[in-house]
């Protein structure tokens, strides 16, 4: 059965033109775009998507950067869609990525590392929220 995840477009991939690349590699994985937009996260927006990192040492960081420019939002639907997204992403370190994965191809460091996806279908439903509402999505 087909279900949902979200994926971010981070800034350092649109600051080099890579949208498009990622996208493509994304539909050609066999993803349906059922909601895309690009947006320019506000701090306060960044802070409440990765609250659930407030405690780590990598948080003020990460909001900076997820801030510091235009990003892609895109809730995607396929089989087994949350596994699959992951496994085209690569590991969050884009140096021990697998070759062929858009981290390793597209990502600088752990923290930009081109691509942001749910890890989980409870997370994905939180997260495609987060940023659409149902009319936005089509089937």
């Amino acid at each position: 059965m087909a279900n949902r995840t979200l994926t971010i477009i981070k800034p350092d991939s649109v600051r080099k033109g890579n949208f498009g690349k990622i996208i493509t590699r994304i539909e050609a994985d066999g993803f349906t775009i059922v909601g895309i937009k690009k947006i320019g996260l506000a701090q306060k927006q960044a802070e409440a998507f990765y609250a659930v990192h407030r405690e780590r040492p990598f948080y003020r960081d990460l909001v900076k950067y997820m801030a510091s420019g235009p990003v892609y939002v895109a809730a995607l639907q396929r089989e087994d869609a949350v596994t699959r997204l992951r496994k085209l992403m690569g590991a969050t370190d884009p140096k021990k990525a697998d070759k062929g994965t858009i981290r390793a191809e597209f990502g600088e460091s752990i923290e930009q590392n081109a691509i942001h996806g749910s890890d989980s279908d409870d997370n994905a439903k939180i997260e495609i929220a987060f940023f659409f509402s149902e009319s936005e999505l089509t089937a």
